[in-house]
């Protein structure tokens, strides 16, 4: 029965504890522990049985324990110190934006993604890509950067995981009551509450925009469940994330990146740089170019280049059917009108989503188009920089491999998120309060070697200590849940040892992730678990896709293993893993297990948050560790399994990998761990400890990553905007025609006559270098002539090539002219060797290969 009217039922708070209110919907309470105990302080049951969820909280409090609060002098100051908190953050003034005076005007930068992971009752994310662009935006929020983030609120979210008798997962889906978490409706400038349209092939469809205060950045979702919607299939555009076929993510797709652009426009908004965190919102680039042209009566061209200006395009999949693809037909279903927008046919429009645009079966992708869009494209560790740009290159013909325009920004860890309160207070007496802003500090963490080995020990003891009563709470209600017997159900408080090496291993189960790989002995591993001097227990968690069948088998097997007689009290599955879970179990594990195919794993970020903890890392040398474990001056930081060998056969990998795991533990981990003095400490252990967080901590963590981004990305992006906009966007119409005239002419051009041949020099000799080129009616401002030089391989192939620009010598006759230059004196001997190449040059270009015109001498 539908209301004929409704109404909001807020809590009614004693005017002493008013400011609550404020503090419950200003999601920094996520990441301050001073906030957080104020609510648990209020009612410690309530705040965990709300989901750590202080606006539910606060509208379920008893009145009577809020009246007694109001009267308790000692709550009321601590709620004014949490308030005077706040509003100091809030002001910026301390901030590194304000500090480092950011020459001219400071950038605005909008960042798209399809999930946010903030906090476990904000559920609008599904793993480590949410988990991400939150601690991006809390990052972003620490440091005073201009920020707007702009998603999607789902409904639903991601399911709720169970596992069944069998062993096997089951989902469940909670709706989400958006008037009982930290979110607001979002408002005009003129108060009124705001909503944008997006027209689709059943008609148009309203969406809501919701607002999420993160610190000092807003953050704005659109949700399609509202009454102007009459039609189901619309209001469940924004039901699940991830849920459904591929035309309800086409949907959510064009809403995230269509509807958020125009929700900004709604809201009054002007980013100057827009930040895509994946391909979801690739269409936002269309819009963008489509909304130049109207309103500011530029071409095709001129707008696609002011779009691509202040685009920054960030991937994070490794593997090419990761990406978004879909079909020509279904594209033309649901964007047939943006051709006729954007002036073009609709065989060039389909061609901006192909990697081959004269394929005409090729499936649209969203990644190409986002690359197409984008001045600057990156991977999310120097390892995954370099798949991408293999995996990109057809995009770039001619264009070397390692010269592909994609570079990689490391992904880090929002540290207050994630580091225990115990650990805080430790960091706050040995490395001073400073490591809370400024995190990035090389220096600062070198300190931790300052830290007693008994109180660094002691810390860590307590918090493996919560995590076993954690996991024994958790494991019972599990049991109780399944309908376990009596026995098994009082079994679970002998679960685990507090004082027992304990490996954790939590995140996504895909197949590649290979949550098994320790599993696949179980004599040999029962022998590891089962020795009564050295026990180790193992602590698995994750969800798998719901489609993903092979993910769910190896929960099964997991399950089936830890219910097992002998191994019941050392492996341990936990159901529904979410950020509560992910908290207790990076603070409180020995060691963190990641074992991943490489190069299949493009960053990962739960090995950060641990290593932040002191634990140590163990993992295959892929994503973020491969980059750690190149960089570190030693070995002690962690350990790898392998080192980063290449196998035909995923069966013999998998085998040789899990022998050397085992090896591992048997011969270096237990021994360190259980190498104890009289003083009972496991002095080797610390030492490592303090190895990983002085040279880990510094650079994995997203106060480094968003300084980044912004040193390297979004300043360039914003100046380049402001120059191509200035005086009615002079600059990008004379670069979108110099692009025509370039792209025309190109046919004419070719190295008539370059220096053959071989040679021989000496260590330390320079070389001349000449070369005739004919440019046609090209001038050699229009272009850059460069010599591309280095080693050579077996297969005579420069490899790791340098660039360098020769200069023309004079005047050319009849488009030919003549060009020179030193190269730099040679340092190593072997065969080295060089070739000419010529690329279009114009300053406003974000990189010579962006037109994808290149010859190369014969």
């Amino acid at each position: 029965m539908k209301p004929i009217r409704t109404f909001s039922v807020v809590p009614r708070l004693p005017s002493k504890l008013e400011p609550l209110r404020k503090a419950a919907f200003n999601l920094r309470w996520s990441w301050d522990h001073e906030t957080i105990e104020l609510f648990r302080r209020l009612d410690s049951d309530l705040w965990e049985s709300s989901g750590h969820n202080p606006v539910l909280m606060l509208g379920s409090v008893n009145q009577e324990r809020l009246e007694a609060a109001a009267k308790d002098d000692s709550f009321v100051s601590h709620l004014r110190r949490v308030t005077e908190a706040l509003d100091t953050y809030l002001t910026g003034e301390s901030s590194w934006c304000q500090r480092t005076h950011i020459p001219g005007e400071t950038p605005l930068v909008a960042y798209f993604s399809a999930e946010f992971g903030l906090t476990e009752c904000v559920s609008i994310f599904a793993g480590g890509l949410g988990i991400l662009a939150g601690d991006h935006l809390k990052s972003a929020s620490d440091l005073g950067v201009p920020f707007a983030g702009v998603g999607l609120l789902y409904q639903q979210g991601y399911f709720r995981q169970y596992l069944n008798e069998a062993g096997w997962q089951q989902e469940a889906y909670e709706d989400n009551d958006f008037h009982s978490l930290p979110v607001a409706p979002a408002l005009r400038p003129d108060g009124t509450p705001a909503t944008i349209v997006v027209r689709y092939p059943s008609g148009p469809v309203t969406a809501k925009i919701w607002m999420a205060q993160v610190g000092r950045v807003p953050l704005y979702l659109l949700d399609t469940n509202i009454p102007a919607n009459s039609r189901s299939e619309d209001r469940d555009i924004t039901d699940q994330l991830y849920g459904g076929d591929g035309e309800t993510r086409l949907r959510q797709e064009i809403l995230l990146g269509i509807g958020g652009c125009r929700a900004l426009e709604v809201l009054g908004i002007e980013p100057t740089v827009y930040h895509l965190n994946e391909g979801h919102s690739a269409f936002l680039g269309l819009e963008r170019v489509a909304r130049l042209m109207e309103t500011k009566k530029l071409s095709f061209a001129e707008a696609r280049e002011l779009t691509r200006a202040n685009s920054v395009f960030t991937t994070h999949t490794p593997v090419m059917a990761g990406h978004d693809y879909f079909p020509p037909d279904q594209i033309d279903r649901y964007l047939g009108d943006y051709p006729r927008r954007l002036g073009i046919s609709r065989s060039a429009f389909l061609g901006l989503g192909r990697q081959n645009p004269a394929d005409d079966k090729e499936h649209f992708c969203m990644t190409v188009l986002a690359l197409r869009l984008a001045a600057a494209g990156n991977g999310v560790s120097k390892l995954h920089g370099r798949v991408t740009r293999k995996m990109w290159r057809g995009l770039w013909p001619g264009v070397p491999e390692d010269e592909v325009p994609i570079g990689h920004v490391t992904n880090g860890v929002h540290f207050r998120s994630w580091i225990s309160y115990e650990m805080n207070q430790l960091y706050d007496r040995y490395l001073g309060p400073s490591w809370r802003e400024e995190p990035a500090d090389t220096a600062l963490w070198k300190r931790a070697e300052s830290i007693p080995a008994e109180e660094l020990w002691r810390t860590h003891e307590r918090r493996r200590e919560r995590l076993v009563a954690f996991t024994r709470r958790r494991l019972r209600a599990q049991l109780l849940r399944r309908g376990a017997s009596q026995t098994d159900v009082d079994g679970t408080e002998e679960v685990f040892d507090p004082d027992a090496l304990t490996i954790g291993f939590a995140r996504r189960f895909a197949t590649y992730k290979r949550a098994a790989l320790l599993l696949r002995d179980p004599e040999r591993l029962g022998l590891l678990l089962s020795d009564p001097a050295h026990p180790i227990q193992i602590l698995f968690a994750g969800k798998a896709h719901p489609r993903d069948n092979p993910g769910k088998e190896l929960i099964q097997q997991i399950a089936a293993l830890a219910g097992r007689k002998e191994f019941r009290r050392r492996i341990v599955f936990l159901e529904d893993y979410d950020m509560a879970v992910a908290r207790y179990m990076v603070q409180g594990c020995d060691v963190w297990l990641n074992n991943p195919v490489r190069p299949m794993e493009a960053s990962g970020t739960s090995g950060m948050k641990a290593a932040a903890n002191g634990a140590l890392n163990i993992s295959t040398l892929d994503g973020w560790w491969d980059e750690a474990w190149q960089e570190a001056d030693d070995n002690l930081i962690g350990w790898t399994i392998g080192r980063a060998e290449a196998y035909d056969d995923p069966a013999r990998r998998d085998a040789i990998e899990s022998e050397a795991l085992y090896d591992l533990l048997a011969r270096e981990v237990v021994p360190a761990f259980y190498d104890r003095g009289a003083d009972r400490l496991p002095r080797r252990w610390i030492a490592r400890m303090k190895a990983s967080l002085g040279t880990l901590c510094h650079q994995f963590n997203t106060h480094r990553m968003v300084r980044q981004y912004t040193e390297e990305f979004y300043l360039i992006a914003h100046e380049r905007l402001q120059r191509l906009s200035a005086d009615n966007c002079a600059q990008a119409r004379s670069l979108a025609a110099w692009l025509e005239r370039v792209t025309r002419s190109w046919g004419e051009v070719r190295i008539e006559a370059g220096e053959g041949g071989e040679q021989v020099m000496q260590v330390g000799e320079r070389l001349k270098v000449r070369a005739y080129v004919q440019l046609g009616p090209l001038t050699p401002d229009d272009v850059s002539v460069e010599m591309y030089y280095g080693r050579l391989d077996a297969d005579g192939e420069i490899q790791e090539g340098i660039s360098m620009r020769l200069d023309a010598a004079g005047p050319g006759d009849g488009g030919r002219y003549l060009y020179e230059g030193d190269a730099p004196a040679c340092t190593r001997s072997g065969m080295h060797g060089y070739t000419i190449r010529v690329l279009p040059y114009q300053v406003e270009m974000s990189c010579a290969f962006e037109p994808g015109l290149i010859t190369w001498a014969s």
